[in-house]
């Protein structure tokens, strides 16, 4: 197993409201901005009747600063008004990990 450090995962689980209004350009741009972030390791996304997307952090504080961010905390509102039905968020610290592939 290679040299590992924990790192944390932000689970954000969601079902959206019908049409776009401006959801895909947002959700790019906040992408984008994330990639930029101080801590910000990677991401992963998923949407169908449900939509998933997870991203790796360094630290509990690149999330929070992440969180914090001015564009992210405008989406952040735009979500609650536009886009979303409704959203959890989870936390988690990644102790280990393993993966296969062909």
């Amino acid at each position: 197993m290679k040299n590992f450090k924990p790192y944390y995962a932000v689970i954000f689980t969601s079902t959206r409201t019908e049409g776009d209004n401006g959801y895909n350009d947002m959700a790019d741009l906040m992408e984008t901005l994330a990639k930029k972030q101080n801590g910000f390791i990677s991401i992963d996304s998923a949407k169908n009747e449900i939509g998933i997307t997870v991203s790796y952090w360094e630290n509990l504080e690149a999330i929070k600063n992440w969180k914090q961010q001015t564009d992210h905390l405008l989406a952040q509102q735009k979500g609650i008004k536009d886009w979303y039905t409704w959203y959890n968020v989870r936390i988690c610290k990644v102790e280990r990990e393993y993966e296969f592939n062909k």
